[in-house]
């Protein structure tokens, strides 16, 4: 028996969708939702395996279809005469199964339809190229999005995560960087963006109502390279509970459509246990976290070289196993300088007995540079280009890019002097 909840909002249809719906053989409505409240409580009961929605349902968003989700229902979309717009709308809230509301009776395959497509949820994401958006014209590329986190105690995350944006988009490839984090986000004052505005939360309401599309990211994204785009953080960190994961799963997915490279840099924190604090279903300040490494293709680890930045980082990186099992992880020691003693080997040796990744790449500390880059607001490339730090990120986006820093360089020359020709 197929039972179904329908929450499809004050539309005029609704009554003989809902009586053709009881007239089929192994089908059952479980109960007519009148709203949003009314559709996740009934979900949270366990009696129902989909949810029909439709547009017409005030309040219904990305995270309304996320939150049915976790309580094991399927969003199935019902659309009327075959409306696009409808369509589209309800793609842009992660409904990837639509049913015509003068065809319920195709109800039942696209319930099946929709537990297939659990297995290949990534692929299903709106933003990713589908045979609609290729007949559109839309871009079909799907780019890699770069996890840059690290544990406590102001390892340097921001700035490797800029930093690589950064050298990203010198190699000539699209870069976005995201500042996802929701404990104290310092892209934009890394680069002297002091406004109020949020790029981020734009997106994330865009993305939150089914609205977010390429064109409507790129304009809420802070353009500071011919090849790099930035989406500014929080301004106020009490801002976290705007920022929720299923608009930055959809955020993501445009992401890769307009961008060759997503670098999204990341708060610390990887703990779980809202649940334990709340009677209901809990707000997550660390679910962005915890999406964005998820869904990344890489996933950058960074610690400072030095006893106590060490120490957090193997420990962080058991942590971020235990909270995202089968994460492959990539170990950024920043920070390594001579007065410390230790050998980059004696380094390597260390790390990976405590957490067995063998392939570790080390940043050299280059203070003076990263302070003039603070202080002037702008970007490694632009105040130190022949600085040791700018040199290693380099060589992290060259082997991103499958390019030598040679040939960046070359690329980056050859690309200067057709631009004076022109």
């Amino acid at each position: 028996m197929l039972t179904v909840l329908v929450a499809v909002g004050a539309a005029s249809w609704e009554s003989d969708f809902v009586a053709s719906l009881q007239h089929q053989r192994g089908m059952r409505v479980v109960r007519r939702c009148v709203d949003i409240a009314d559709l996740l409580a009934a979900a949270s009961s366990g009696r129902a395996q989909a949810a029909l929605v439709s547009t017409a349902l005030v309040g219904l968003d990305a995270d309304a279809v996320s939150r049915l989700a976790d309580r094991g229902v399927d969003a199935i979309g019902v659309v009327t005469g075959g409306s696009s717009s409808q369509a589209a709308r309800l793609k842009g809230l992660n409904i990837s199964v639509l049913v015509d509301a003068e065809a319920p009776e195709a109800i039942a395959t696209a319930l099946t339809e929709a537990e297939a497509g659990r297995a290949q949820h990534r692929a299903d994401l709106p933003g990713h190229p589908d045979e609609d958006d290729m007949a559109a014209g839309a871009p079909t590329q799907r780019g890699s999005t770069i996890a840059v986190w690290g544990p406590s105690g102001g390892p340097g995350r921001s700035t490797v995560a800029l930093g690589l944006a950064t050298e990203l988009s010198e190699g000539g490839a699209s870069t976005m960087l995201i500042d996802a984090d929701v404990y104290g986000g310092s892209v934009a004052a890394m680069l002297a963006m002091l406004d109020e505005s949020s790029g981020v939360l734009a997106a994330a309401r865009s993305a939150n109502t089914g609205s977010l599309d390429a064109d409507t990211l790129a304009q809420q994204a802070r353009e500071v390279a011919p090849m790099l785009r930035v989406l500014t953080g929080l301004p106020r960190a009490d801002r976290w509970p705007q920022l929720r994961p299923s608009a930055l799963s959809v955020l993501l997915a445009r992401s890769r459509t307009l961008a060759a490279f997503t670098v999204v840099d990341l708060g610390f924190s990887l703990e779980q246990d809202e649940e334990l604090s709340f009677d209901t279903a809990a707000p997550r300040r660390n679910g962005a976290t915890l999406l964005v490494i998820e869904e990344a293709d890489r996933v950058l680890a960074v610690g400072s070289a030095d006893p106590i930045g060490l120490g957090r980082l193997t420990r962080g990186v058991v942590d971020l196993r235990e909270a995202v099992p089968g994460v492959d992880v990539e170990i950024v020691v920043n920070r390594m300088r001579p007065s410390l003693g230790w050998s980059q080997e004696e380094v390597r040796e260390t790390v990976a007995r405590f957490t067995g990744v063998d392939t570790i790449r080390f940043l050299p500390e280059d203070r003076s540079a990263c302070d003039r880059a603070l202080v002037e607001g702008r970007t490694l490339a632009e105040v130190a280009p022949d600085s040791a730090l700018r040199f290693e990120l380099g060589r992290l986006a060259g082997d991103l890019l499958g390019v030598s820093v040679a040939d960046r360089r070359r690329g980056r020359l050859r690309r200067m002097l057709t631009g004076s020709a022109l």
